[in-house]
């Protein structure tokens, strides 16, 4: 018989095949910047209130751009995406306290695909002369993009509003939040190209002196102009002092269910405001010229109800001031209107303002019937809020007071308008009983501190169930109450109606940076169409 022998696969003696090892190394390779970008997207969000660690941006923005520099479009869409969840998933769960994770999710997952298309963006510039300019202002172009669609935008994270304690808050005062974004990203991308051009020069000897220049003048200029622009922060009293009361009456219960007590909610406010006038005739408290009562701090509407009207009557006539009260009114043709009403102590109701900027998913159900296909909260919103037409400034004891009701305080145009239509001091009128103790509260104060500087206006923050706080144009908060208390906060605060430069432009320097960033996207693509074709 002949014996059979089976062949030797010489790989077998001499150990493990290359090839996986290659396919290990290039798992890794994609693997670390990956992990990188969301980690540096955390990073940024760990910046933001209520945290005071603004200067975190920084080098989330250098570690970004570290994963960005010198890839493929395709590439930078997802890691692009990867620190868009990184930095929106913790932010917004606060979205989710009450209907549970699936909208908060589908929130963060929609807009990080346009924190996507930025990292594409930035990953196709980064191989021109000046990257962080062109990085920084294409950031900004992908902030405009979300403050706008979809749905009328979602602006919840601009990087401004991560920095209302830090060094550059003075920008907000030169071009609003566009600005303020623009040079907190430009300096961070700015780190990584001078740590990159410090490497490279290491390694080859040489020093491209351009390119050093460039690098470090992105860093240096940011915080030079944040210093410069420390004279248009002021908290003057350009038009005398006023003396204003912001109530927190608090709810009964956290959460959706207190709508189902809106009279109990109602009777707080009153209760407080009622309390606050025994102060002052006690001499414990100063009179105030007018009070401002939170958003929702009446869901029965005072028009049709008249034990709600009787109940704002006795408190206004109490505190003999003006208030300004947050209803929910129907009017004669059905609609519904998130309103804040004037009320005057001798006169009555006498002014009115419907909130513009309603919520989308909160105050109306876009698509409804889509939405309510794949889940059943759709039913909680039985009636969608309408919007409102004009600017709202009431007259209030002789002091123009704009308003602009909780989630319009996000929105660039709904307080500059306020202060173009005369306002002398801003007030945010908010219900955040619905987000129980989540930072969605320290979040939104902080964009009322950015606004203050950016329209150097006194701004006051009457919050149903906190945290209620009032601001000086400087950004200072001078008083705030804590979580689910009841409390009243009275201060003389500074009258002014000088404009900012900021306030004049309104949206020109946000065009100016997307303008930068669409020529910065251009220049790149037309250099790489030429080497393709030369190819």
């Amino acid at each position: 018989m002949t014996a059979t022998t089976t062949p030797v696969d010489e790989s077998d003696q001499l150990g493990p095949r290359p090839a996986p090892a290659s396919r290990k190394a290039r798992l890794l390779r994609a693997l670390v910047p990956a992990a990188a970008a969301a980690l540096s997207g955390v990073l940024l969000y760990v910046s933001f209130p209520p945290r005071t660690l603004w200067w975190l941006a920084l080098p989330a923005f250098a570690v970004f751009a570290w994963c960005l520099h010198g890839r493929s479009w395709k590439a930078g869409l997802g890691l692009g995406y990867l620190f868009g969840l990184g930095f929106l998933l913790p932010l917004l769960v606060w979205t989710g306290v009450e209907v549970g994770p699936g909208p908060w999710l589908a929130l963060a997952a929609i807009e990080a695909m346009v924190v996507a298309l930025v990292g594409a963006g930035v990953a196709a510039v980064s191989r021109l002369p000046g990257y962080p300019l062109w990085a920084a202002a294409l950031w900004v172009a992908g902030e405009a993009a979300r403050a706008r669609v979809p749905f009328s935008g979602f602006p919840w994270g601009k990087i401004a509003f991560g920095q209302a304690d830090g060094v550059f808050l003075p920008l907000a005062a030169l071009g609003g939040t566009p600005v303020l974004g623009f040079a907190v990203v430009l300096c961070g991308f700015g780190l990584y190209e001078v740590v990159r051009q410090a490497m490279g020069a290491r390694g080859s000897g040489s020093v491209r002196r351009g390119a050093v220049a460039a690098a470090v003048l992105s860093v240096l200029v940011p915080v030079a102009g944040a210093f410069a622009a420390r004279p248009l922060v002021s908290d003057d009293a350009e038009d005398g002092t006023a003396t204003v009361a912001a109530i927190q009456g608090n709810v009964p219960q956290a959460g959706l269910e207190f709508n189902a007590q809106r009279r109990a909610v109602l009777d707080h406010h009153v209760r407080e405001t009622e309390r606050l006038a025994d102060r002052v005739k006690a001499g414990k408290a100063k009179q105030p010229d007018f009070v401002l009562w939170p958003e929702n701090s009446s869901d029965i509407d005072p028009f049709t109800n008249p034990d709600a009207r009787e109940a704002i009557e006795r408190a206004v006539k109490a505190i003999g001031a003006p208030i300004s009260v947050g209803g929910v009114v129907e009017a004669k043709d059905g609609r519904l209107f998130n309103e804040q009403i004037l009320w005057d102590p001798e006169k009555g109701p006498t002014d009115t303002y419907d909130k513009r900027q309603i919520q989308p998913f909160g105050e109306y159900i876009p698509l409804r019937d889509v939405v309510g296909f794949f889940s059943s909260d759709v039913g909680m919103v039985r009636q969608d809020f309408s919007r409102g037409m004009k600017p709202g400034v009431f007259t209030m004891a002789g002091t123009k007071v704009g308003l602009a009701t909780c989630y319009e305080a996000a929105f660039d145009w709904a307080v500059r308008d306020t202060v173009t239509h005369g306002a002398q001091l801003i007030s945010v009128p908010s219900n955040n009983a619905t987000f129980d103790r989540s930072e969605m509260t320290y979040q939104q104060l902080a964009m009322s501190r950015i606004r203050a500087v950016e329209h150097s206006r006194t701004v006051t923050v009457p919050v149903t169930s906190g945290v209620s706080a009032i601001i000086m144009p400087d950004g200072r908060v001078s008083q705030k109450t804590k979580w689910f208390t009841a409390d009243s906060l009275v201060e003389e605060v500074p009258l002014r109606s000088s404009q900012t430069p900021a306030t004049r432009y309104g949206v020109l320097p946000e065009g100016i940076l997307v303008l930068i960033a669409a020529g910065g996207l251009g220049w790149a693509v037309t250099g790489a169409v030429r080497a393709r074709r030369a190819r």
